[in-house]
């Protein structure tokens, strides 16, 4: 494709480092937890927080080596990348159930190097190291929902 399709509107602009930083919670997640992307998710520029769905709370020593390959993906200084799909062609890949009603036919999945990859139309950086140090600030487990609060401590940009 030489031009870039037309997607369905985005309701909101993200803060590029926040969204991305989401983007690497959500891929630890599945990979060290085993569960499923943020069930719900609130990204803002001073502080986030996902909500994860989870049979037990998670131990302060999880939380700690959550936090920390979050960082190590970071300082990874991974490109972020974007691809367009057709749906039908990669549903075997994401949860579609996600995409809003009506979505467009073609898909936007955006890779954080070859460790994460969803569909998503917002706003990323386009390396990790970008990001800045990510700190987990809380978490809370009520009613099988483990929410993880996290901010970002952005980079110095010399210039």
């Amino acid at each position: 494709m030489n031009e870039t399709p037309k997607l369905n509107e985005h309701n909101k602009q993200e803060f590029p480092p926040m969204h991305t930083a989401e983007h690497i919670l959500n891929g630890t997640m599945v990979k060290m937890i085993g569960c499923k992307r943020a069930d719900n998710a609130h990204i803002e520029r001073k502080k986030s927080k996902c909500d994860y769905i989870l049979p037990y709370a998670l131990s302060e020593e999880q939380i700690q080596a959550i936090e920390n390959r979050v960082n190590e993906v970071i300082e990874a200084d991974m490109s972020v990348t974007v691809e367009y799909a057709v749906q039908e062609d990669v549903k075997e890949r994401f949860d579609m159930q996600r995409l809003p009603d009506g979505a467009s036919e073609t898909v936007r999945i955006v890779h954080v190097g070859d460790y994460d990859e969803c569909l998503c139309v917002g706003a990323h950086v386009e390396r990790t190291s970008q990001i800045g140090k990510f700190r987990i600030s809380s978490t809370r487990y009520q009613d099988g929902i483990q929410r993880i609060v996290f901010r970002l401590d952005l980079p110095i940009i010399e210039s």
